[in-house]
């Protein structure tokens, strides 16, 4: 049996059951070593000041734009080559797998090039004050060096998941975030380079991870390739792709732009409260990333069998993962409640940054059981090739609600205010999810007996 056969085989044959969580085990780690890449320097450079704090939590949405880009060309990609894939198409699934790869490395090298030269009024729109500013501007500067690194690896990254080869997918994500954890500490304090020594780590280890993936690519490991020869100039090609992955965008993207306008509105309060929310972002991002990566071990399966014209496996697809989201989210909401000053002090032990962090996170995690609905249908509807109902789904919760929520509420009722616009966003989103996900189910089991 050759290796198109088996890899078809098991996408359709193994049971639901054993395949999402077999699939999403290593997408899951992959997305927490991601959050990793971010917290470890926010402990680190937490040791140098309360600005130099709160300016890792300023670039977090930087990093989110630039990761949005990655997902919206990575998921594009990957929902379209796995849908061929499992109608065997092979060599069209090989032309819009380099097509992505090498389109969003010149987005990267463009992000990379206008960054330096803008960095400045770029950091002050992300919500620097004066005391923050010198070190957004160092840290954020080795961001966008890594700018090219970072999208590409997410490209790989996506693309060897929705082949349903997640290990391999993790191998170069794990491999850097485990570098940039090891590297922070040496650069900051060993070598004195401050907050530069996080940024220099964070850049280093997204070159290195990018390397790791596209030699996997080169080995031939996936069906897909990367090479020149498949590249395709065609227009319908891209479309395609940043059509399917625009929710990714949108997802991320929002969430880099709600981080900006919760920084915005927390400068009233001060470097503390910029500094405990972005804490607690961080945090929020851990719970968010797991529930993400377990949805992504589901996106893979959904598509090849929805690719395979397997209705009704799609639809026990959808039902798995939407109890095992929740009782996942719910376990890990669970204990970050109980433990909230703990996780808190280990970044910052002010005791105003405690209080309104501690609070936040509370909030934030009771909502958070509401997010695996929302998971649910943005990640079926993109895997489905439904672009239209997964991009206002991808809108809703850190758009729609969110920001017009953190502009009007601190307002009336302040500080609590901010520590509750992500929480209702959530909560306001699921209400909207819920049915659009059963009315799907309902046209599978329609679009299954007239095969």
């Amino acid at each position: 049996m050759d290796s198109a056969q088996k890899q078809f085989d098991k996408m359709t044959k193994t049971p639901i059951s054993r395949l999402i969580p077999k699939l999403a085990i290593p997408t899951v780690i992959s997305m927490l070593i991601t959050v990793l890449y971010n917290m470890a320097d926010t402990y680190f450079v937490s040791k140098i000041s309360l600005s130099a704090s709160a300016a890792t939590g300023i670039l977090l949405s930087l990093m989110s734009m630039i990761q949005a880009i990655g997902f919206m060309f990575g998921q594009g990609a990957g929902s379209n080559i796995s849908r061929l894939l499992g109608a065997r198409e092979i060599e069209k699934a090989r032309t819009y797998c380099s097509t992505a790869y090498f389109t969003s490395l010149a987005v990267g090298g463009m992000i990379t090039a206008v960054g330096i030269v803008l960095t400045e009024p770029v950091m002050k729109l992300l919500g620097s004050t004066e005391t923050i500013l010198p070190y957004a501007v160092h840290y954020g500067r080795w961001i966008l060096i890594a700018a090219p690194a970072m999208i590409t690896s997410f490209v790989m990254n996506n693309i060897l998941r929705f082949e349903g080869m997640a290990k391999l997918a993790m191998i170069g994500i794990a491999t850097g975030g485990i570098l940039n954890v090891a590297l922070d500490p040496l650069l900051i304090f060993v070598f004195k380079l401050g907050i530069d020594g996080a940024g220099i780590a964070t850049a280093a280890s997204q070159y290195i991870g990018m390397t790791i993936l596209l030699t996997i690519f080169l080995m031939k490991k996936p069906q897909s390739r990367i090479a020149p020869r498949y590249f395709s100039p065609n227009p319908k090609v891209t479309a395609d792709i940043i059509t399917v992955g625009l929710p990714s965008f949108a997802r991320q993207g929002l969430n880099s732009v709600s981080t900006m306008v919760l920084n915005v509105e927390a400068q009233p309060y001060g470097d503390a409260c910029i500094a405990a929310m972005s804490i607690v972002a961080k945090i929020g991002m851990m719970i968010f990333s797991t529930s993400l990566g377990i949805g992504q071990g589901f996106q893979p399966v959904c598509s090849f069998n929805y690719g395979a014209k397997l209705y009704e496996r799609v639809k026990q697809a959808i039902k798995f993962l939407w109890k095992f989201a929740t009782l996942v989210i719910a376990f890990i909401a669970g204990a970050c409640f109980i433990f909230a000053p703990k996780l808190i002090a280990l970044f910052r032990t002010d005791p105003q940054v405690l209080e309104i962090g501690s609070d936040a996170l509370r909030i934030l995690c009771v909502a958070m059981l509401f997010l695996p609905t929302v998971m649910v249908g943005n990640m079926t509807f993109q895997s489905t090739g439904k672009s239209g109902r997964a991009f206002f789904l991808a809108c809703s919760q850190n758009g729609l609600f969110f920001i017009p929520i953190v502009l009007t509420l601190p307002k009336f009722i302040g500080v609590l205010g901010i520590e509750l616009a992500h929480p209702l966003g959530y909560t306001i989103s699921a209400i909207i999810s819920a049915p659009m996900i059963i009315s799907f189910m309902k046209t599978l089991v329609k679009k299954q007996s007239e095969e």
